[in-house]
């Protein structure tokens, strides 16, 4: 963590630490205030702060989500972690600044108070993945946070809006973003009805899997399936800025299967118009 992050951050909260320790201890000790996000999301940093003490022996970072804590407990506002503020493997950046603007959209769009709970461990999960990504040895410590904040991401997230008009399914082979001719015939049919309303609607393209890898290898694909539809319609005449993309990976699928389990009907894009 760099050393402005460590140095001050919530100062309406608590001063900084004499000594390590003392925040942790605070943290566990404190009766939190405020709304169901609030008190959950003092739990949430307090069990951050005591695996990163107490298991990992990071005391510097055991103390920082400890104060996230207080300042949760005292009722403030406590924000997703800043990247600024954190040492980060670059080739990790895009997907961390993606996800933490997903979650800030989610949470300013009444998440913390329709899921509060959910919401609470978005965001601890979000900073979990971060600070885990800084230091980069645990790959399967940063899987499990990252795995998370997408699973809890996705119920916060909430429903699509209401569609207009039809679905249109177009699906993919295997670990595969390819258009296949059968998915290309489904698209000659969006871009047909584009066209037939004068370029007058907004198209949402939003890309899934199925659940035979991991939850954030099936996010990134999923993404990549909506690019792939993308291209295929500015290809076919459809305005780029007419087309919305989103993944929501192995979330909602058509058939509901056990993890690790690959399932043809679920690897697809849906395309609706608005």
């Amino acid at each position: 963590m760099k050393a402005v992050r460590f140095l001050s951050l919530f100062a309406g909260a608590t001063l900084v630490a004499g000594c390590f320790g003392y925040d942790v201890d605070a943290v566990n000790q404190v009766e939190a205030v405020g709304d169901a996000f609030t008190q959950q999301l003092t739990v949430e940093y307090r069990d951050l702060a005591n695996f990163e003490a107490n298991e990992m022996g990071d005391w510097r970072d055991a103390e920082h989500f400890a104060r996230k804590g207080l300042a949760a407990a005292a009722g403030e506002i406590v924000l997703p972690e800043d990247l600024a503020d954190w040492a980060l493997p670059a080739d990790s950046i895009d997907e961390l600044a993606s996800a933490r603007q997903r979650l800030l959209t989610a949470l300013d769009s009444n998440a913390r108070s329709t899921y509060p709970v959910e919401a609470a461990i978005a965001q601890a999960k979000f900073d979990c993945w971060v600070e885990q990504q800084e230091e980069n040895h645990q790959p399967d410590h940063i899987a499990a946070c990252r795995d998370e904040f997408y699973a809890f991401l996705a119920i916060i997230e909430g429903p699509l809006p209401p569609e207009i008009g039809p679905v249109f399914f177009v699906f993919f082979d295997f670990d595969s973003t390819v258009i296949t001719p059968e998915a290309d015939a489904v698209l000659n049919d969006v871009a047909a009805q584009y066209a037939a309303a004068g370029g007058a609607m907004l198209v949402d393209v939003i890309g899934y899997t199925d659940r035979s890898g991991s939850a954030a290898y099936n996010q990134a694909l999923s993404v990549r399936r909506a690019e792939a539809v993308r291209n295929a319609l500015v290809a076919k005449g459809v305005a780029d800025s007419s087309i919305l993309t989103a993944g929501r990976g192995e979330n909602d699928p058509l058939v509901a299967t056990p993890d690790g389990v690959r399932e043809p009907s679920n690897r697809r894009a849906e395309i609706r118009f608005q």
